[in-house]
């Protein structure tokens, strides 16, 4: 679409997305964060814990832990909720079938619910230190399978896990710890169909990974930002804030290259080390790792959240109106970041109608603040 000009112009779009306001239109708002809160126990004990992910229906919260019970120095644990306005229920252990006597750990399940890959370490038929291994089940009732290795195109003679899934389960994101650009680094592996056996994995490359360390991937529900941090007592990306921080990349579709990745800013990153980011399904709550003060202990110190807070005020007056909107108006068809901010809080990579729906959702709202995004 042609950029759009003129004070004319202006007025008939911001009367359009007015309406769509008032006939009750949904949209989402770009975000900044609330305050990091622990989530206390059972979700947090005096052991280190870590969380993998919340499902995409928001119903099963998997977590790392090495609390007591387990089988291992590190096991993959579940906590189970009947509606997403229930309280997370006590965390329970897999099982022998996924969780072994070394360290399993750092899962992910495909949008079905019915595939959970995960990362094991030294296990039986394996190719290297760490390896990426799947369990399946037929439905979500019934019990985990026996893990399958995802094979030599994925993994490697050095460390590969931190599996995290696209949702239409062709992609594969995950961190290789040799052969990249730094001492961690997200590499990819493609299939055609599901049915399809991996492909060889491909690094992300240079825009994406650094000199520094990449760790913890975690591909959001719509495939299009993916989050990361480092790993401890590595070498850091510089502009962080802490000992290791938290950071995204968006791209615009399944087809474009990943964007420069962007920190996630010292609300969240703090001078201690935050790592292994996790977004709630609907893109409302961050859960991430963090061993700053006043929590319960251990290694990378315990699960915490953060609410993402819209804001839409673009030209901080205080007031989202139609200033702001044509704001928009002005960067049509851009990747100006300050006012991609639809459908989700963190854009799509073109400023379009997607972002005014956001905006109209939010008319005359008092919002302060300015996007994360630069």
């Amino acid at each position: 679409m042609k950029r759009l000009n003129g004070n004319r112009m202006r007025l008939v779009v911001v009367g359009i997305m007015a309406a769509i306001v008032f006939s009750g239109g949904y949209a989402r708002a770009d975000f900044t964060f609330g305050e990091p809160v622990n989530l206390g126990t059972p979700m947090n004990s005096s052991a280190s814990d870590t969380l993998d992910f919340v499902s995409a229906d928001g119903l099963e919260m998997y977590l790392t832990s090495d609390r007591s019970g387990g089988y291992g120095s590190w096991d993959i644990w579940v906590s189970t909720r009947e509606t997403i306005d229930d309280d997370w229920a006590i965390p329970e252990n897999l099982g022998p079938t996924i969780n072994t006597n070394q360290p399993d750990f750092l899962a992910y399940m495909s949008s079905d619910n019915l595939e959970l890959y995960f990362t094991s370490y030294n296990r039986s038929g394996g190719y290297g230190i760490d390896d990426i291994w799947v369990s399946r089940r037929t439905t979500r009732n019934d019990p985990w399978g026996t893990p399958v290795n995802l094979g030599p195109e994925v993994n490697s003679s050095s460390n590969d896990g931190t599996p995290s899934i696209s949702p239409d389960g062709l992609e594969l994101y995950f961190v290789r710890r040799s052969g990249g650009y730094g001492s961690d680094d997200i590499w990819v592996s493609k299939r055609a169909t599901k049915n399809d056996p991996w492909g060889e994995a491909m690094n992300l490359g240079p825009v994406v990974n650094s000199s520094a360390s990449e760790a913890f991937p975690f591909l959001f529900f719509d495939g299009l930002v993916l989050f990361f941090s480092e790993e401890r007592d590595v070498t850091l990306r510089p502009g962080g804030f802490g000992n290791a921080d938290m950071w995204f990349t968006i791209r615009a579709s399944f087809n474009v290259p990943w964007g420069v990745p962007v920190n996630l800013g010292p609300i969240v990153n703090s001078p201690s080390l935050d790592c292994n980011p996790r977004i709630s399904p609907d893109g409302s709550t961050l859960y991430f790792t963090s061993e700053r003060p006043g929590g319960f202990g251990g290694m990378y110190g315990d699960i915490y959240e953060a609410s993402v807070i819209p804001i839409v005020d673009l030209n901080t007056d205080g007031i989202v109106d139609a200033a702001d909107m044509c704001i928009v108006v002005d960067h049509w068809g851009t990747d100006y970041s300050l006012c991609d901010i639809g459908p989700m809080p963190w854009g799509d990579g073109v400023v379009d109608v997607q972002d005014l729906i956001v905006l109209a959702e939010h008319l005359f709202e008092e919002l302060p603040g300015r996007p994360i995004n630069p």
